[in-house]
C-alpha cells in the first residue's frame, strides 16, 4: 500500500492525575524532518519521542502538538532552610554593628529572601511518565498513518488513472509511426516523379531513402522502455514501504523518453501527442511528490 505524505492524528488520555492531548500534523517534504513542541518540563524526552516517529514515519514535514498536566504536582510542599535563615541574620547583625544601625528585618522580610522557603515538587517517576507519553504519541502516530493510507489509496487511484492514459497515448504512437513510412515514400515517389517525368524511378534508391529517414524518426527503443516503465510504476503502486522516491525516478526516466520521441517527431500528429505524454508525466510526478 502506498501512503500519503498529508495526514493528521490526535490522541487524548486522561491516566489518574495526568492528561496529555497529542496532536500531530504532516505535509510533503523531501526528507524527514520533526518539530515538537510542547512542555518545557517534558523536554528530556524528546529524543525518545523522535525515536516513536521514526518507527511510524519516514518521509514528511511533522508538526508534533503535545498539551500535558499533572494535577498531582499542585501538591507541594514548602521547606524552610533555617542554616540559610542564620547566615542571613548572622550578616544582618553584622551589617547592623558596623553601621551602627537597628537591624530592622522582620521574619516576613527574612522569609522572601532567595531560598528560605522553597517548594519541593513530589518527585516524578520518569520511567512511569515516559510510559504514559510513549502510549500517547504511538497512538497519535497510529491515527495519522490510517489518514495518509487512506489519503494513500486516493492517490493510487489517481496515478493509476494517468498511467493507463499514458499507456494509450503510447499505444497511438506505436501505431502512427510505420504510417509515417509509408506516407514518407509515396511523398517522396510522387516528389521524384514530378521532378524526372518520365524517366525512370530507382526503386532501390527511394528505399534507400526510406530506410535513412525511417532509422532517423524510429523511436521504437523509446516506446519500449515507455512501456517498461508505466508496468514498473504500477507494480511499485502495490508494493510496501516507502516507494515514493523511487516513483519520482521512474517518472524522471519517463520524461527523457518522451523528450526524445518529441526530438525525433518528424509528424504534426506524434508531436501534439508526444507534447500530451509529457503533460500526463508531469502530472504524475506532482502527485509523486505527496507519496511517502
Amino acid at each position: 500500500m502506498i501512503k500519503s505524505m498529508t495526514g493528521f492524528g490526535r490522541y487524548e488520555c486522561i491516566e489518574g492525575q495526568k492528561k496529555i492531548i497529542i496532536e500531530i500534523k504532516s505535509v510533503n517534504h523531501r526528507y524527514l524532518e520533526t518539530s515538537i513542541k510542547m512542555p518545557k518540563k517534558l523536554n528530556v524526552f524528546e529524543g525518545r519521542i523522535r525515536d516513536v516517529l521514526k518507527k511510524h514515519i519516514s518521509r514528511g514535514k511533522i508538526d508534533v502538538f503535545i498539551i500535558y498536566e499533572d494535577l498531582t504536582q499542585n501538591q507541594v510542599s514548602l521547606k524552610y532552610n533555617s542554616d540559610l535563615a542564620k547566615e542571613y541574620m548572622r550578616i544582618f547583625d553584622e551589617m547592623s554593628r558596623q553601621f551602627q544601625r537597628v537591624n530592622d528585618v522582620t521574619i516576613g522580610a527574612l522569609s522572601r529572601y532567595p531560598e528560605v522557603i522553597a517548594m519541593e515538587e513530589a518527585c516524578i517517576d520518569e520511567e512511569t511518565l515516559w510510559n504514559f507519553i510513549k502510549n500517547a504519541v504511538d497512538s497519535a502516530c497510529k491515527q495519522l498513518v490510517e489518514t495518509r493510507i487512506s489519503e494513500g489509496n486516493n492517490l493510487k487511484n489517481d496515478l493509476i488513472g494517468k498511467l493507463d492514459k499514458m499507456q494509450v497515448i503510447v499505444d497511438y504512437i506505436k501505431e502512427r509511426s510505420p504510417q509515417i513510412m509509408k506516407e514518407y515514400r509515396s511523398k517522396l515517389e510522387n516528389k521524384v516523379k514530378e521532378l524526372l517525368s518520365d524517366t525512370h524511378i530507382d526503386e532501390s534508391r527511394i528505399a534507400t531513402e526510406v530506410i535513412i529517414y525511417a532509422d532517423k524518426i524510429c523511436v521504437d527503443e523509446e516506446t519500449v522502455r515507455l512501456e517498461s516503465h508505466i508496468e514498473h510504476a504500477k507494480n511499485c503502486l502495490n508494493e510496501d514501504g516507502g516507494i515514493g522516491r523511487k516513483m519520482d525516478f521512474i517518472a524522471q526516466e519517463m520524461n527523457r523518453e518522451a523528450n526524445t520521441i518529441l526530438s525525433k517527431a518528424n509528424d504534426i500528429d506524434i508531436s501534439n501527442h508526444a507534447i500530451e505524454l509529457k503533460t500526463e508525466i508531469e502530472k504524475v510526478r506532482e502527485q509523486i511528490q505527496n507519496i511517502e
